[in-house]
């Protein structure tokens, strides 16, 4: 049985489509997947230690950093996440994301002053990381944090939330306006 040249051409040109499309919908399946086939992990909340609670002195801010539990063996050192603590008295603590609310840029602590800024468009938080001046919307973003057994955890496996301190002076300044 001979095919004719249309033929051929028609299940040549058939053929590639088939590829084509399975090369495509491959990343598209397997990101749909990828929750069952990782059986659902960093799906869950994670309380990630940052050490011992005395590391912490009182009246301080010190900076951590901790291991993302959802983090996949290709992340390298992008997986060690950087932020800050104030240890306000006893276990009553505030742990804050290392990014300024503006733009993300990496905010440092000035124990002098007593103020978060950020290097990059000037923005300025207090140590309770309300929003101090610059262009920043909002305060700085918190982790929830928990003490057991003398160590201080967050909870890692998600993003950190605005704190209601700072969300309490944002709203205190629009309003001023």
């Amino acid at each position: 049985m001979s095919l004719s040249r249309r033929a051929l051409l028609a299940k040549i040109g058939l053929a590639l489509n088939v590829v084509a499309a399975g090369l495509l919908a491959a990343p598209v399946v397997g990101y749909l997947l990828s929750p069952i086939l990782r059986g659902g992990r960093g799906q869950n909340k994670r309380w990630v230690s940052l050490g011992e609670l005395n590391q912490f002195p009182e009246g301080q801010t010190r900076l951590a950093t901790f291991h993302n539990p959802v983090a996949g063996v290709s992340d390298g050192e992008t997986d060690h996440i950087p932020c800050w603590v104030r240890r306000i008295q006893g276990e009553e603590c505030q742990v804050f994301a290392i990014n300024c609310a503006h733009l993300g840029c990496p905010v440092r602590w000035f124990p002098q002053s007593g103020l978060f800024m950020c290097p990059c468009h000037g923005g300025v938080y207090y140590e309770d990381g309300s929003r101090a001046s610059g262009p920043p919307p909002r305060g700085l973003f918190q982790y929830e944090y928990q003490v057991q057994d003398g160590r201080l955890l967050i909870e890692a496996g998600q993003l950190p939330t605005l704190s209601t301190t700072a969300s309490v002076e944002t709203r205190k300044d629009e309003c001023r306006g």
